[in-house]
């Protein structure tokens, strides 16, 4: 029995329902075109905005329904089966939008929130530079205050929504000489068309084809001090905070993926034959999709373990961490014997599993890589 059965409630169930058939109609038979394309068309996003699918968690006032994180998991569950992993929605809406919502000004919710929930206003994080990943402590993007503004200048990359976004939060140096790295660094939020704001190249990358990523440069981009989100200096801790967060959002994302891509794998093995009989019954095929069903029957005990934590806002770093570093492994491990057993057909582009597998790579890269995770988690046990 889930673990979350006694948090759903009817309305849940409903939206469950209203999510699946959404999907099948507006998602599915659209996939292989915005694959091709490379990006997930703004009319996806709007028609997602109009159902109340974005930022569902706002509050009314700005657009959204009020409701638990468990709509935001619905939302997630209900995409694996449609096979694009490309339409990064839940990075807008549960990753990127908290930070207005947490730490933005009342003009500042009021400005930008509901275009988020509606699907006007798609948004995006600048972290990564080209010479720095986990390291933050290294960035090089400035923000120099002058005459009521701030001037940035700067390179980003890997910025997924990169293209599509419509207001960017960058993390800036805003104060070089501070005691500490961590202490000179704050987030401004940056709208498209603002002069010195350059978005470069969709990048082309191994999977998630229908998801846009990009370089962007800041050349004398010219930022009005009220898009500081925020206190000045605070922009380290913010990232800090929010992390959990998005951590949970990646492993929700893994888990779901293994889940179908377990699911796909067992179907095609009863109806693939070999020697007579479906390869299913082969001893070594079946004990490996024993294990593999064990493993992701674990990580989706945990997953919900650490889901109710967050709804009771009792997530800890350790167990967020940990569940982004375990069920993103798991996804991989799991994915790569999947499409093993497809034989040749799991290398066939026709295939799900082809895409799944290329899509979950990066998993255990973004939002902090497994390595990181390791070292999040080893000093949390006081080692």
């Amino acid at each position: 029995m889930s673990l979350l059965e006694k948090y759903y409630t009817d309305e849940h169930r409903l939206f469950r329902d209203a999510v699946r058939r959404y999907y099948e109609k507006e998602v599915t038979p659209y996939v292989e075109k915005w694959e091709k394309d490379g990006i997930v068309p703004r009319q996806a996003w709007k028609k997602l905005g109009e159902m109340g699918f974005l930022c569902p968690w706002l509050p009314e006032e700005y657009g959204g329904m009020g409701v638990d994180f468990l709509y935001s998991f619905i939302l997630t569950e209900e995409l694996a089966p449609t096979h694009c992993g490309g339409f990064f929605f839940p990075l807008h809406s549960d990753i990127i939008v908290p930070y207005i919502s947490t730490f933005g000004t009342d003009e500042q919710k009021k400005r930008w929130l509901p275009g988020c929930a509606a699907g006007d206003i798609i948004t995006a994080v600048a972290m990564t530079e080209p010479g720095t990943g986990s390291d933050l402590a290294a960035m090089r993007t400035t923000a120099v205050k002058e005459d009521g503004h701030y001037i940035i200048n700067g390179q980003k990359t890997f910025i997924s929504n990169g293209i599509c976004c419509d207001l960017v939060i960058v993390a800036a140096v805003t104060n070089p000489n501070a005691a500490s790295p961590y202490e000179g660094m704050s987030l401004i939020v940056v709208e498209e068309g603002t002069p010195g704001f350059e978005k470069g190249r969709n990048l082309e990358k191994i999977g998630l084809h229908s998801q846009d990523t990009s370089e962007m440069a800041f050349v004398d981009c010219r930022v009005p001090e009220e898009n500081l989100l925020g206190q000045e200096g605070y922009g380290f801790y913010y990232l800090m905070e929010k992390l959990q967060q998005e951590r949970l959002v990646c492993a929700m994302g893994s888990q779901v993926g293994a889940e179908e891509a377990l699911r796909l794998t067992i179907d095609y093995t009863k109806t693939r034959e070999a020697f007579g009989r479906p390869i299913s019954r082969f001893q070594y095929i079946s004990f490996e999709l024993a294990k593999m069903a064990t493993e992701v029957e674990i990580g989706r005990a945990f997953l919900e373990s650490c889901l109710i934590d967050h709804l009771d806002k009792k997530l800890d770093v350790k167990r967020a961490s940990m569940a982004k570093y375990w069920i993103c492994e798991m996804l991989n491990r799991v994915v790569s014997q999947c499409v093993q057993f497809h034989g040749g057909y799991g290398y066939m582009e026709e295939y799900p599993i082809a895409r799944m597998f290329r899509d979950a790579r990066v998993q255990t890269i973004y939002a902090g890589t497994s390595e990181i995770m390791l070292l999040i988690i080893s000093r949390q046990l006081g080692l």
